[in-house]
């Protein structure tokens, strides 16, 4: 059963490497569009850390008996990095002020809802095995 709890998280161990790599390697091209790359590389990492989180939450309601154990756990995990996300943007914006890089931070809300989907098919396929 751990061999397929780990291939439920690889399309975002996956998306996690490619785009640090991406970020890494495309400095010019992020430039081009204003985007900070060091934004972009931490609010990557920390999406996929708490994404990572998030995930074995939601998979602990696996184990349960009761189907709405799932429900709320995934819930719950989601609200979990709803929040964290928030109050990692909220410290961005007070901290950088006039200096925010709206094109980087666009980009991580756009990635914050690729993590979600990408967990969230990930748990299902898991749930629908588990049935």
């Amino acid at each position: 059963m751990q061999r397929k709890k780990f291939r439920a998280f690889l399309p975002v161990l996956f998306l996690f490497i490619i785009l640090n790599g991406m970020f890494i390697s495309g400095r010019p091209y992020l430039s081009r569009w204003h985007a900070s790359q060091d934004v972009l590389i931490w609010g990557n990492l920390l999406l996929f850390l708490i994404t990572l989180g998030s995930f074995f939450i939601a998979q602990k309601g696996l184990k349960s008996a009761n189907p709405h154990a799932f429900t709320r756990s995934v819930y719950g995990s989601i609200l979990l990095k709803l929040f964290v996300c928030m109050i990692a943007a909220f410290l961005y914006i007070a901290i950088y002020k006039k200096e925010l890089n709206k094109p980087a931070f666009f980009a991580c809300m756009g990635l914050y809802l690729i993590y979600t989907f990408l967990e969230v098919t990930g748990l299902m396929k898991l749930l629908k095995e588990k049935v």
